[in-house]
């Protein structure tokens, strides 16, 4: 079964930065992304609904600059869960996302970012300091959302307890 890729990869006219494409996203994260429609799927929830499936493909075809987008957010969302290993309550769970949200990483480029033979670097500094802000405002949105997804009732939920069996690279992105 071959691992999935973005939908938005069929759509033209994305603005791309580092190789990954600035996709629109349903947030009220003031950044550089273009606002989605609400009624529609945005490239988090893809990822949310994706990452299951295509958690485990070592070998991923990237077909287009959503498929770097996906990879980073499929990646960040299992350093979130490595985070989240003690299981600690939704609010608990909300402020250590939300930190590592806004704590330091690397962007490609970056010596220190662990995936740049996939990634193009940024071609300038007002570029690097673009793609910053886009990467940061996907993960405060994916750090709101991603909570409500595992939790049931300020309890883990089915979705969680499937990898609570695996463990998780806890590398940082």
């Amino acid at each position: 079964m071959p691992a999935y890729h973005s939908a938005f990869n069929e759509e033209k006219d994305l603005r791309s930065v580092g190789s990954m494409a600035l996709l629109p996203i349903k947030t009220r994260v003031r950044g550089p992304a273009p606002i989605a429609d609400p009624d529609t799927e945005d490239i988090i929830d893809e990822a949310l609904n994706l990452f299951r499936a295509n958690v485990l493909f070592r070998n991923f075809e990237i077909k287009g600059d959503a498929d770097r987008v996906l990879i980073y957010l499929i990646l960040y969302i299992t350093e979130c869960l490595g985070k989240l290993t003690k299981n600690p309550s939704l609010r608990e769970a909300e402020k250590i996302l939300g930190t590592l949200a806004l704590g330091n990483f690397a962007i490609p480029g970056d010596a220190t970012f662990p995936l740049n033979a996939l990634y193009a670097a940024p071609s300038s500094k007002a570029d690097a300091d673009l793609l910053r802000q886009y990467v940061t405002q996907l993960r405060q949105e994916l750090a709101v959302r991603l909570p409500n997804r595992i939790y049931d009732n300020d309890k883990p939920g089915k979705w969680w307890m499937c990898f609570q069996k695996r463990k998780f690279m806890n590398k940082s992105l």
